[in-house]
């Protein structure tokens, strides 16, 4: 690594950790105003203290997943140094939930939940069928951060295949079988697009299922309608990139990055 490309990542990594503590501030100095003015209800107090303590958390776990690239073990010249992908994804995932915090709080202030008078049993299948397509939203950004915390994406630039295959020979490459899943780079850019692609089957599977007969209040039909269309630009944008690469490593012909 040369000097300038080392000052590009301190002074990004410097640049991150200042947004951070400003993030921190920009919460605790109104959240101790409003506490102190008694503006809080009681459980409002519960979610405040939940997003400080993430907040905190969140700025820990961002140190000890720098801290991993920067350990002795990269021994090799071929080593590129780099964090654990596993402490990436911890990271990226306690972001999401503090995200996700923050954003229901904002909502449950300025837009309070529209009330259903009667919930049908279609309904109830309906939240429950959100509840989890979320969860595999959230599953699949996670696997994202393991894609990059291994620089997956850089292994196979071709799509719906890879390469000529549908499914790669080095799948399960490594031993034993379970490693593959997370440090293979082609078992988690495998696994990255199939839970992408399922994740966009439940969106549009949701978004369809409101306009077919599920009674809910109106901000639920454009939420699901919102919800579908955002996963398709996903997409998009992720083809976009993908074709924006034009190496790969394991295509004959190709030159390697």
């Amino acid at each position: 690594m040369s000097l300038q490309e080392f000052k590009f990542i301190w002074w990004m990594e410097y640049g991150h950790r200042q947004w951070g503590r400003t993030i921190g501030t920009f919460f605790l100095l109104p959240a101790a105003y409003f506490w102190h003015k008694g503006w809080f209800t009681k459980a409002m107090k519960k979610r405040v203290i939940a997003c400080g303590a993430l907040i905190g958390f969140q700025g820990l776990l961002g140190w000890y997943m720098v801290k991993s690239g920067l350990e002795d073990r990269f021994k090799e010249v071929s080593d590129v140094p780099r964090v654990s992908q596993y402490r990436l994804m911890s990271h990226l995932g306690t972001a999401f939930v503090l995200y996700s915090l923050f954003l229901w709080n904002a909502l449950d202030v300025t837009f309070p939940a529209q009330k259903i008078k009667q919930i049908t049993a279609q309904g109830i299948k309906f939240r429950r069928f959100a509840h989890f397509t979320k969860g595999w939203v959230f599953f699949t950004a996670l696997s994202g951060a393991l894609v990059a915390g291994l620089d997956a994406g850089l292994v196979y630039n071709s799509f719906p295949k890879f390469a000529d295959r549908w499914i790669p020979s080095d799948l399960l490459a490594f031993s034993p079988t379970l490693r593959n899943f997370t440090e293979n780079p082609t078992t988690v850019q495998f696994d990255h697009r199939i839970l992408g692609t399922t994740a966009l089957c439940l969106a549009t599977a949701l978004a369809i299922w409101s306009r077919r007969g599920v009674k809910l209040p109106p901000r639920a039909y454009a939420a699901a309608t919102a919800l579908g269309g955002m996963a398709w630009m996903q997409v998009w944008d992720s083809k976009l990139n993908k074709n924006s690469v034009v190496f790969c490593v394991h295509c004959p012909g190709i030159p390697n990055a």
